[in-house]
């Protein structure tokens, strides 16, 4: 409504297009005659109770920055729901500022801090979340991917390229450890359209805890398939979620990992890469292998990139449409796209009902999406367990031919 305020603010990890957002849904309101407070930093200021680092955004404040990376309002994983005390701070520090609308761009934590900022104001605050992650793990309306995705693959597979080239002119294999907390959207999807050797993902492995073995068993049975087409070099991308399926014991090493304040293991601080490395070059060394193996961790380079057209268009339909939701007097609901339509998600349909928590969407390894990227990677299948392929692909290790299929089997029947 005219003469009302609508605060935004940017919670979790960066991805493309959080500005789009910012911009228009500033845009929209001035245009309703609302005056637009941009909270810095996410929660992490009004979850002290503190109220002096905002910024008034006008038209002339964000009509260029749509096509900018990063976040003009930065961004923190501030936790606001995590116990009353804070998340009474956060409501009476949006009252003081006298906010009646709160529109909060982030992954499912942001989300669900929104939703307990919106239930305890019972309405006096309306509240809408547009939802971002390079991570593309939320369950969207139509399998929609979320913004930042698309142009996080973007980028990621042009530094794909050129790893490929590189192992090509150096003879190396690269280890690409790839952003993904739980799903291996982002890893498989760089695999695809870059035309990589292979990638891991966490929803290749049944069952709750992974095997690191398996994982250590698919990269070198990929490397020896490789080496048996006389190719000896390759790039294999392994999504970061593989550690967070680690059973107890093999965590167990990397318990000193910091957590964020939601609760969750720093990826950043599990070397998984290395220790992927290492296993694999002692994998191969025991089977008489000799390959060069390296790792690159790549993620932070992609999420304040530049985004993509897809993102920029993508981003201000989104912002647009929070602001409109709000003043057709909704809340508590996530702003999506179905159609080219704006689709307000109400919170409880995406919640997971044993954790109350936004479910993830992870990705589903039964389409024709995902088999044909696994058709295109280089890994062991059932038909190289059998001659002639079997023998050939033996003679290239000290593993006779019946070794080499007990060996790799397992793998083979992921």
């Amino acid at each position: 409504m005219k003469g009302d305020t609508v605060a935004i603010l940017v919670g979790g990890g960066p991805a493309p297009g959080i500005n789009g957002v910012i911009a228009s849904a500033t845009i929209e309101a001035a245009n309703n005659g609302m005056r637009v407070l941009g909270l810095y930093d996410g929660y992490y200021h009004i979850a002290q109770g503190d109220t002096s680092h905002i910024v008034e955004l006008g038209i002339e404040d964000v009509s260029l920055i749509h096509t900018t990376g990063g976040s003009i309002l930065r961004t923190s994983r501030t936790n606001p729901a995590k116990d009353p005390e804070t998340l009474e701070h956060c409501v009476r520090a949006l009252t003081l500022l006298g906010v009646r609308y709160l529109i909060a761009i982030g992954g499912d934590d942001t989300t669900y801090g929104a939703a307990r900022i919106a239930e305890m104001t019972e309405g006096r605050i309306g509240v809408a979340t547009v939802p971002k992650t390079i991570d593309n793990d939320l369950p969207l309306p139509d399998n929609a991917p979320t913004f930042g995705f698309e142009t996080a693959r973007s980028v990621g597979t042009g530094i794909i390229e050129s790893l490929m080239e590189d192992a090509r002119t150096t003879a190396r294999w690269y280890l690409v450890v790839s952003m993904g907390r739980k799903s291996g959207a982002l890893a498989l999807g760089m695999c695809k359209a870059a035309g990589a050797d292979l990638a891991v993902i966490p929803e290749e492995f049944p069952g709750e805890n992974l095997d690191l073995d398996a994982v250590v068993d698919t990269i070198a049975g990929a490397i020896i398939k490789r080496k048996a087409a006389n190719h000896n070099n390759g790039v294999a991308i392994v999504a970061e979620g593989i550690a967070e399926r680690l059973s107890a014991d093999q965590l167990a090493a990397f318990e000193s990992a910091a957590r964020d304040a939601y609760g969750h293991i720093r990826l950043a601080d599990i070397p998984i890469g290395a220790v992927l490395r290492d296993a694999v070059r002692r994998r191969l060394g025991e089977i008489g292998v000799e390959a060069t193996v390296v790792t690159k961790d790549i993620g932070y380079e992609l999420r304040c990139a530049k985004p993509v057209p897809f993102d920029v268009e993508y981003t201000r339909t989104l912002g647009y449409g929070a602001v409109r939701y709000l003043l057709d007097g909704g809340s508590g609901a996530l702003i999506a796209l179905s159609g080219g339509r704006v689709v307000p998600v109400q919170l409880a349909e995406l919640q997971d009902p044993r954790t109350n928590r936004v479910r993830v969407r992870m990705v589903d390894v039964t389409t024709e999406s995902y088999r044909v990227a696994r058709n295109y990677m280089t890994r062991l299948e059932e038909n190289d367990l059998h001659e002639p392929y079997l023998s050939r692909l033996a003679a290239h290790t000290n593993l006779n031919a019946t070794t080499f299929r007990t060996r790799f089997q397992p793998v083979v029947a992921l």
